[in-house]
């Protein structure tokens, strides 16, 4: 579905409630649809380290994914959160290594490597509300994923930016700001979107 969207908070508030209408066995049968769709992307087929998030609540699916990447060999990468909303990260050890932290996120429990491990990725996950047609990505609000692709630019790292969402909500447009950067890549149930070159 393709919606004319503007404003971030107001936009932000229509997609969550949207989320929040899905069934927890919506949310379960997205996320396998979903890990099938992404493990097929060359960009993840073919890296040696994504960094990439647990999902949590009713965001789009991820833990399938992240542990067939692990039995692929793929070293995972997953943020923990930093008092100043920067993200740290830390390997993922499976599922049983995941520990509770703020904001009902699911961390890794193993030794922190520093906000700059990210730039040893080769593709980077990033959540996100919304995709527009032109791969402008939609967040939550907090800033944190701002400042790893800051971090990425800065550096001349290139990795594959790839965000995993429900079919509707790719859209027409999302409100953008300078600091905001277009991802290469939306996978949701239903396709793949590549943008750019």
């Amino acid at each position: 579905m393709c919606r004319d969207l503007s404003g971030k908070s107001a936009v932000r508030r229509e997609l969550l409630d949207a989320r929040g209408l899905l069934s927890p066995e919506d949310v379960r049968a997205a996320a396998v649809v979903l890990a099938r769709q992404a493990l097929a992307l060359p960009e993840l087929a073919e890296a040696a380290t994504v960094a990439a998030y647990v999902s949590v609540g009713r965001e789009p699916g991820t833990r399938a994914l992240l542990d067939a990447l692990r039995v692929r060999g793929v070293r995972v990468l997953l943020p923990v959160l930093l008092p100043d909303n920067d993200l740290d990260w830390a390997v993922y050890g499976g599922a049983g290594r995941l520990v509770r932290a703020a904001r009902g996120l699911l961390e890794p429990d193993g030794p922190r490597l520093g906000p700059d491990a990210v730039l040893e990725a080769d593709a980077v996950l990033l959540p996100g509300l919304a995709v527009d047609g032109q791969g402008m990505r939609l967040g939550r609000g907090g800033g944190s994923y701002d400042r790893v692709l800051a971090r990425l630019a800065a550096a001349g790292a290139d990795p594959a930016l790839v965000v995993l969402l429900y079919a509707d909500e790719v859209v027409a447009h999302v409100p953008r700001e300078p600091h905001d950067h277009p991802v290469h890549a939306v996978v949701t149930p239903d396709a793949v979107r590549r943008f750019g070159g």
